[in-house]
């Protein structure tokens, strides 16, 4: 039986956006579907094979659940190896994390979750309506109370320590074409009303990500609370240099929800500048870790960096086992493994 939308809000009903490093029940994904994303069918393949194998590595730590279309799902268990439940359901892309719930963490152990409203990342593409409701299916999947929240917002686009601070941009969320018509404090009253915060730091800029336009989670992301991991790139002559260096200067001179400083952690993104099939900057970076239970899936470029990042991340999180799995096929279609893979919390 299905739930519907609840009436108020999470904040009044004492929800909070969960962080990443909460435990898991399960990891969503959704498995590649628009061939529009990766410029071609075959191209496209490589993607789903990408996809399968972050799929395959998040299973040694937790259960995957992968959404795919009718057509799709013998060719997901497939190339899964059956490591992955199916869940068949009607998609037009595969970000999970953008088009999936925002999970929530209430009393008592309580869980929740948030539909916000999707327009395919600001109109870019023309067919959106089975992700607009995507959010919606996987929480009654979950069998979790779903809040309707009143804002174009992907999961991408919002980062949170887990007790009321939250990080995004100003590129994304004030966008003309995605919040046309809503101030900056109507904005924060809203991600306030439906993720718990209480505390929300805006970076800026015009970040080279034209996919997203600037999603928090390809170069900030919180891995404690108080602490914010920040990609820098390799070059200051890189597009985006000083856009991060405002984002760091931003972040040290915020407070969390609780008054404390926040520590920025530095780690040095992929030495080799590559491009997509449209002639963009290919957006990798390895902020775009997933954390599952007990473990850490990471992407490898083939560049100099990779085993270095690996390093930062393993002094970041001391006794968590590391996969490092390789995604240019992957990000050939605009998604990196944060953007693909969507943690639902764990009941206590």
């Amino acid at each position: 039986m299905e739930n519907s939308l609840q009436p108020g809000t999470p904040a009044r009903d004492g929800f909070l956006f969960a962080a990443d490093w909460a435990p898991h029940r399960r990891t969503w994904m959704c498995w590649p579907c628009r061939a529009e994303s990766w410029g071609g069918a075959e191209a496209m393949l490589s993607g789903t094979q990408a996809t399968a194998r972050i799929a395959r590595a998040i299973s040694t730590f937790e259960p995957v659940t992968m959404a795919a279309r009718h057509e799709d799902a013998a060719a997901a268990k497939l190339a899964t190896s059956g490591k992955a439940q199916v869940f068949e359901t009607a998609l037009d892309d595969s970000c999970a994390r953008d088009t999936g719930p925002t999970f929530l963490r209430g009393p008592a152990g309580g869980r929740g979750a948030v539909q916000w409203r999707f327009n395919g990342w600001g109109n870019k593409y023309a067919d959106f309506a089975h992700d607009a409701n995507l959010a919606t299916r996987m929480a009654n999947a979950a069998e979790l109370r779903i809040y309707d929240g009143p804002l174009v917002c992907e999961g991408g686009a919002i980062d949170t320590d887990g007790e009321g601070t939250l990080i995004t941009t100003e590129q994304c969320l004030l966008n003309p074409n995605r919040n046309p018509g809503l101030s900056r404090h109507e904005v924060e009253q809203r991600l306030a009303q439906y993720t718990g915060a209480r505390r929300i730091v805006w970076l800026g800029g015009a970040f080279s990500d034209m996919q997203t336009d600037g999603h928090v989670d390809n170069f900030a992301r919180f891995v404690a609370p108080g602490r914010v991991l920040v990609g820098i790139p390799s070059s200051p002559s890189l597009p985006d240099a000083e856009l991060v260096k405002e984002a760091i200067r931003r972040l040290r001179e915020a407070r969390d929800v609780h008054g404390r400083p926040i520590e920025v952690i530095e780690i040095v993104q992929p030495r080799r500048v590559r491009f997509d099939w449209r002639g963009h900057v290919l957006q990798t970076s390895y902020v775009s870790f997933y954390l599952a239970n007990g473990g850490i899936v990471m992407p490898a470029f083939d560049d100099p960096h990779d085993e270095k990042a690996q390093t930062v991340l393993a002094d970041l999180f001391p006794g968590r086992d590391i996969l490092q799995v390789e995604v240019l096929d992957l990000l050939q279609g605009g998604g990196g493994i944060h953007r693909i893979a969507l943690g639902e919390p764990a009941a206590p």
